[in-house]
């Protein structure tokens, strides 16, 4: 019994509120029709991975790097409407963008 539940039998009554703090965890990315280039390249001798050609809001393509980085625990950025992520992770982008139902192509090597 967790203390939700010890809560609801304690008070019956009591209606919970709902706090602007409790996020829903199914963001909603507005989806495009033209496929995100996912693409490879060597910087400085390191590979990295760079996703572009997002149309929708910037704050979702920030959200999606963010949620990316998590994911795949590595480091990255977002610059000029390109994630940059360091690592040559391509088929596992590519595997979670079209888990999340994004269209994704990729170029290069």
């Amino acid at each position: 019994m967790d203390l939700k539940d010890q809560l609801k039998n304690l008070f019956p009554d009591h209606i919970p509120e709902v706090s602007e703090n409790e996020v829903d965890e199914t963001l909603d990315i507005w989806l495009q029709d033209a496929p995100i280039i996912c693409k490879y390249e060597k910087r400085k001798g390191k590979p990295i991975t760079i996703l572009e050609g997002y149309t929708g809001a910037t704050e979702d393509f920030k959200m999606l790097a963010k949620e990316l980085k998590q994911k795949l625990s590595v480091g990255g950025s977002y610059k000029d409407d390109k994630i940059i992520i360091q690592g040559d992770y391509r088929d596992k982008i590519m595997s979670i963008l079209k888990d999340k139902g994004f269209n994704v192509k990729r170029v290069g090597g």
